[in-house]
């Protein structure tokens, strides 16, 4: 999916643990009138992944927290995207159960999903993978 119309996009673990880390997916960051949006629970999941991404790529944990803390996202509590539970979890059923919250947040908003993970794939708001949306931003 490409669109030069994409205003928001509801972003996965990955690429915002990419974006952490300083690879690709952090340049969608320089575009700043895209709104990117994440759950609790995927902020969650990025924390827990921090320290391995740190030995991976041999950068500080405090470096990587202060990256995420300093990213331009809007965080969204389960009660703003509960409505979109239920389809969410019929979408995703031989899918990632922890994809659920992130599914649901798309559905509620009715914005794609970025992600560079298969379990979205012909998701019925549309996704991104990091290359695509850099090619659709122009960055």
């Amino acid at each position: 999916m490409t669109s030069t119309s994409t205003r928001s996009v509801a972003a996965d673990s990955n690429v915002l643990l990419s974006a952490v880390a300083g690879r690709a997916a952090q340049r969608v960051f320089e575009k700043t009138e895209l709104v990117v949006v994440t759950t609790e629970a995927n902020l969650d999941e990025i924390r827990e992944y921090i320290p391995l991404f740190a030995r991976r790529y041999t950068l500080p944990e405090d470096l990587l927290l202060n990256t995420l803390a300093i990213l331009p996202i809007v965080v969204c509590a389960e009660h703003q995207y509960a409505a979109g539970l239920p389809r969410a979890r019929q979408l995703l059923a031989d899918r990632d159960p922890d994809d659920v919250a992130l599914a649901a947040l798309a559905l509620t908003r009715q914005i794609p999903v970025w992600t560079n993970d298969r379990d979205f794939t012909g998701f019925p708001t549309g996704v991104y993978t990091t290359a695509q949306l850099l090619k659709s931003l122009g960055v």
